[in-house]
């Protein structure tokens, strides 16, 4: 009896196993990553000494033990990163580099990063071997939500539980901007995205991750946008202007 029940539930798990979908891993969280990076004093005498034009290197991190539909994250630690793009396209990052006061962005690969990753200095570190000024660190937290419920991060879901219910994706892209030498924060912003759907559209993984790679599409590029705006800010206050010459 016991025999053919667990032949039945192996059976059920064939027929089955292929119609589940893993929600995305957590986004990261900057202040757990600068713990015990230095004392409140030592923060608040911080100060900016980047280079203008500047140089920025780029990086996506991630909660730690991040991992996406047929992808996984590199790192340990407080958190990993990502080092292959996946939805953040070219047109976003010619619009990063064409900026003004910004003479190159570049972005960082795990031949400079270490694999273990317990605060925001191993990227500046690894930043410093690009011969960086700033450091650009950003991530996605994505949420999936059916009947207005968060399945959180990392959660497997059952596609047939999907079926004829409400389900949206959201996604809050957010970064951080690090001076590499002191590593005084220049500023903060982030920008939201959401893609609505019928969850009985939602009868394949990959189908959902469409709906994930478009919500974090759109974010990425509104967040390029809101980091327009934080640079604008940083330009002004600290970029050094060129002194006056006078002719004799």
């Amino acid at each position: 009896m016991i025999s053919r029940i667990h032949c039945a539930i192996v059976g059920v798990m064939l027929l089955t196993g292929c119609a589940t979908y893993t929600t995305p891993g957590g986004g990261f969280a900057v202040g757990n990553a600068s713990k015990g990076d230095a004392s409140i004093q030592k923060i608040m005498a911080r100060e900016p000494a980047a280079n203008f034009p500047t140089r920025i290197a780029l990086v996506r991190a991630q909660a730690p033990g991040y991992n996406r539909y047929n992808s996984g994250c590199y790192g340990r630690g407080y958190y990993c990163v990502i080092t292959a793009r996946d939805v953040e396209a070219e047109a976003d990052f010619t619009r990063l580099g064409q900026l003004p006061m910004i003479a190159a962005v570049a972005p960082m690969n795990r031949m400079v990063i270490d694999y273990e990753l317990n605060g925001v200095d191993d990227l500046r570190r690894a930043a410093a071997e690009l011969r960086a000024d700033m450091l650009l660190l950003y991530s996605f937290d994505t949420r999936v939500h059916v009947d207005a419920k968060d399945l959180g991060p990392l959660q497997t879901v059952s596609l047939g539980f999907l079926r004829n219910r409400n389900a949206h994706v959201d996604t809050t892209a957010s970064l951080a901007l690090y001076d590499v030498r002191t590593g005084f924060l220049y500023g903060l912003a982030e920008a939201t995205a959401r893609e609505d759907q019928r969850a009985s559209v939602w009868s394949t993984e990959s189908a959902i991750d469409r709906a994930r790679r478009a919500a974090e599409q759109r974010s990425f590029a509104d967040l390029v946008g809101e980091f327009g705006v934080l640079w604008k800010g940083v330009v002004e206050t600290h970029a050094v202007p060129p002194l006056a010459v006078s002719i004799q």
